[in-house]
């Protein structure tokens, strides 16, 4: 049997002691350092620099560690020396510090010392995210109507898009498999045999028995008000009557069921503190989020094309280069030009926190930091950026990644796979007859068409998968670590119920088609002659009778 995770508070602990095991040796040095300055006033300018950053970044990590009393040490000896004039008993007033930071640290390695440091620290309570939905789009979906042939061509189509569906005709059965098993979203009639808001009723009483909210949907003949107020009193996120349009309720179930964000945030912190980046990196993954960690500052322009973070965190005093001087390096790249910036120090003069913010940096957050004003402001910043950028990088219609990003990232991919050796499929996807389609019934059903695809697509596929809108009707996806042959099969089960999708324009209902053709790599090297490869495998399947996927199977030319 695997151990449990460790907690935040073992997490914290463990962070604390490591801070405190390392602690007496870094005490030595600065005592050492202290008596070097004083022997001569070349050394005093060489050494004060490094004497104030670690006082200053004693006093900020010892208070977000909840080391109150070595935070006030440090802090006095930091305002001792950055006072000008130096006080006339500096001599005898700067050991008398050290002595007394060596005597709280042997307090602290001691049980009783640990004990009540650490119940200054379990007072703030982390603010999570909501459990996510599981990693595949996919959802579980409870329908709860006792009128099965109303309902049959529902169950029909959110099959097709890889949903899965369970059907009850009772409300007893389904109030039974709610506490068993949790469902993503909820379909729900108001009326049964048993009462007129029976079904409302019920999602009420699960509401309150278990103290979380089902998101829900009534699908109802009836639309009279007392039959809408109770669905509203249910935290109901829409109202439909029937008949309704499959893909209309479809629609409505992703937008109440859609995570704000497919993957957790990401944050760079850059801080010469290893414990104190730690602390902040465990803040923000407890809150969701992922955390990666830079001690030197000259480390950060690697990290950032490695890792592409949402956002930046600097301490603002660190050997080398400043927080200050990295922020107008990032700053000088286009690329990183309207990445957030956030500035973390002990720095409490106002003068001095503004003058740090020339560089364009967003917020200036003072040590020892409050855990949820970190993760708000981190958060607040950070889903900006994420809609900026996809803005810039998606399709306006379907979300999905517009031609020039999908070129970017395809390339990206085959870069690393020419490294790790992997292989990988494109299909090329196009809808058939799709100016027919326009021409028959306007563009607004073929707006919904394409919209349809995308996602339907975007359900089926993986996460990691690379979806993309080419332009039109035109679809291309890169398929990950899968052959050509594993890649025609996936595309063809998507071909197939695509093609069973009804869709309406005003009272006529009529359905679509796709062809597509796949091309494999490495056996075609590069991006564009992938996309070569697979286009002419869509061009074969167009010739053959389109509705069908064609393998390109021929090599690239030497």
């Amino acid at each position: 049997m695997s151990n449990p995770a460790p907690s935040l508070h073992d997490k914290l602990t463990q962070l604390r002691e490591r801070f405190i095991e390392q602690l007496p040796t870094r005490l030595a040095k600065t005592a050492e350092q202290w008596q070097q300055s004083r022997l001569s006033t070349e050394e005093q300018s060489r050494l004060a620099p490094e004497l104030h950053r670690f006082f200053h970044s004693l006093k900020g990590t010892g208070r977000s560690l909840g080391f109150e009393r070595l935070a006030m040490l440090a802090d006095q000896a930091e305002d001792a020396l950055t006072a000008d004039p130096l006080r006339e008993d500096i001599d005898t007033y700067l050991p008398h510090l050290l002595q007394q930071l060596d005597h709280e640290l042997q307090q602290l390695r001691s049980y009783q010392g640990q004990q009540k440091a650490l119940a200054a620290i379990n007072s703030f309570e982390i603010i999570t995210q909501d459990e996510p939905l599981r990693n595949k789009r996919q959802r579980l979906i409870y329908l709860c109507d006792d009128e099965p042939e109303q309902v049959d061509q529902l169950i029909h189509h959110m099959r097709c898009f890889g949903h899965e569906v369970v059907h009850f005709i009772d409300t007893d059965t389904f109030f039974k498999a709610v506490l068993t098993r949790r469902p993503d979203a909820v379909i729900m009639d108001v009326q049964f045999p048993h009462g007129q808001t029976a079904g409302t009723e019920t999602l009420t009483s699960l509401n309150k028995l278990t103290g979380q909210q089902l998101p829900a949907i009534v699908l109802s003949a009836y639309g009279d008000f007392h039959s809408r107020l109770s669905a509203v009193r249910a935290g109901c996120g829409g109202y439909f009557t029937k008949p309704v349009k499959p893909l209309d309720l479809m629609l409505a179930i992703d937008e109440l069921t859609a995570p704000t964000s497919e993957e957790p945030l990401r944050v760079l912190i850059v801080d010469d503190e290893p414990e104190a980046a730690a602390y902040h990196a465990l803040l923000l993954e407890e809150a969701g989020m992922t955390a990666r960690q830079v001690h030197h500052p000259a480390e950060a322009l690697t990290a950032l094309e490695r890792f592409n973070p949402d956002l930046l965190l600097i301490d603002v005093y660190m050997p080398v280069c400043s927080g200050e001087e990295l922020a107008n390096i990032i700053r000088q790249q286009p690329e990183h030009l309207g990445l957030p910036i956030i500035y973390l120090s002990s720095e409490t003069d106002s003068q001095k926190q503004i003058s740090a913010m020339a560089a364009g940096v967003e917020a200036f957050i003072t040590k020892p930091v409050q855990p949820n004003e970190l993760v708000s402001a981190v958060r607040l910043r950070a889903e900006r950026l994420r809609l900026l950028r996809s803005l810039m990088t998606r399709d306006s219609m379907t979300g999905l990644y517009n031609h020039s990003t999908t070129t970017e990232l395809i390339n990206k991919t085959l870069f690393q796979a020419h490294r790790e050796n992997t292989q990988h499929a494109m299909a090329m996807i196009d809808i058939d007859h799709f100016k027919q389609v326009n021409d028959t019934h306007g563009h607004l059903a073929g707006d919904q068409v394409i919209i349809t695809l995308a996602r339907l697509l975007k359900s089926r596929l993986r996460l990691s998968d690379i979806i993309g809108r080419y332009g039109g009707e035109e679809f291309v996806v890169l398929l990950k670590s899968i052959d050509a042959d594993k890649a025609a099969k996936l595309i063809d089960s998507l071909r197939n119920d695509f093609s069973q999708v009804d869709f309406h324009a005003g009272d006529i209902r009529f359905r679509c088609t796709f062809s597509a053709g796949i091309g494999g790599f490495p056996e075609q090297p590069s991006t564009e002659s992938l996309r070569l490869s697979a286009d002419q495998a869509l061009y074969r399947a167009k010739r053959q009778g389109r509705n069908q996927v064609a393998i390109n199977r021929e090599l690239a030319d030497d």
